[in-house]
Parts: structure tokens; sequence; C-alpha cells
């Protein structure tokens, strides 16, 4: 059986979806992260960046979820194109490799400068900000003329996307981003509706995760605001 280190975030929740979709069991192990529990002995032997998600199949250890995603994916040969040095790979990569290096990190930084950082912030909220709506806009750029990321294929890379486009109100401070991004939000209620997502988004009623963003969680989140303080 799959171990599966995870919280609520969207990275966690983009493995929850494969695991679902292909029906593999495991075994969900909380990682509170706002309580430390990230940097744990025993976490630290299957992922030494102290992140979530990351899984542990049959002794092997696999961190980053867009990793994880690829290793289960190629593992089960499903949910992705299998033959190398074709262009239906490379798109997969390609988009997979946007969304790990471009979305992801410019919708959390977004978030984090809009609900966490301290004043003043003007300039890093307007670059990450500026930086997640042109991603996001990118992306449905893309879809106005693919169903889903890699044309009529369901993918690792619909996950990928899942992920993040249930946050992009938050990411962005949206009540409504929906008519900016019409078919970010088509794509994201396909996914929605699919038995997979709701069965992901089931973890959340097994575990209460720590919602206090009190100075604890701050210490074990923010760990770089201890250098200011010397």
């Amino acid at each position: 059986m799959i171990e599966f280190y995870y919280n609520e975030a969207p990275n966690p929740m983009k493995v929850a979806l494969l695991l679902e979709e292909l029906g593999l069991a495991y075994e969900a192990i909380p990682v509170d992260t706002r309580k430390g529990e990230q940097f744990a002995a025993s976490f630290l032997k299957v992922n030494p960046n102290a992140k979530v998600p990351a899984i542990v199949d049959d002794g092997v250890a696999v961190f980053d979820s867009n990793a994880i995603l690829l290793y289960l994916a190629e593992k089960s040969k499903r949910f992705m194109p299998m033959t190398t040095g074709t262009a239906e790979r490379a798109q997969l990569l390609s988009w997979l490799m946007f969304i790990a290096s471009g979305v992801g990190p410019f919708s959390g930084q977004s978030v984090h400068f809009r609900h966490a950082a301290p004043e003043p912030k003007v300039y890093a909220l307007n670059r990450y900000d500026f930086e997640a709506h042109r991603h996001w806009k990118i992306l449905n750029d893309h879809l106005s003329q693919s169903h889903y990321m890699l044309g009529e294929h369901y993918s690792i890379v619909d996950m990928a996307f899942w992920g993040w486009a249930r946050m992009v109100p938050r990411v962005l401070g949206l009540a409504d981003p929906w008519s900016t991004y019409p078919q970010v939000k088509r794509l994201l209620d396909e996914i929605n509706a699919r038995p997979a997502a709701a069965a992901a988004e089931g973890l959340k009623s097994r575990h209460v995760f720590k919602t206090e963003l009190d100075d604890e969680a701050k210490k074990f989140l923010f760990p770089q605001n201890e250098r200011l303080k010397s």
C-alpha cells in the first residue's frame, strides 16, 4: 500500500486526485505543517526538503508533486502519453513543468504576499499578482482551443491544473475571477464533477489540520523570518 503524506494544500491535492483516479490503495498520512510536523526526522527521511506531498511506494520514496504524478502515471501506464520522443509527450512535459515552475510558485507567492506578508508589501504583491494573472491567462487562452490541457485526453496535466485552479479566487484576491478566466472555470467544473475529485476532496474530513496562523505556525511556515530578528 502506498503511504501518502499530505495536507490540504494544492500540491498534495493533485496527488490525491491521481491516486483516486487510478483506484490505488493508499494510506493517507497527515502532515500538519503549521505544527512543524514536516521537520520530524521520520518525515525528512522521506522528503529531505520538508514539504508535502510525498509518497512511499513499496519502499520507494518520491517527493515533489509533479514528480509523483509522473511516477504514478508511468508506473500505471495511464493518464499520460507513454511513447517518448513524440509531440504528445513533449506537450505533456511542457505543460506539466509550466504548472510546476510557473503557475504553482507564482500563485503561491501571490497568496503569501496578499494574505500573510507584513507591510510594506506593495511592490512584492504587485509583482506576484501580475505574474499569477499572466500565468492563468496563458492557461485560459490555451483552454479556449483545447478541451483538456492535452487536447481530447484527460491527463495528469489536468490534475496538476486542478490542484491550483481550485484556489484561483484566493490566489488573485477576486470574488469572481471566472468572468476573466472562463475556460479555467470550465475545466475546473468538469474535473470537480468527477467521482475521483469528490473522493480527493473528502480527505479534508479525515483529519483536522491546524488553521490558526499564530506565532508558532508562522515560525514553521516562514522560518526565514527568524533571520530578521538578529
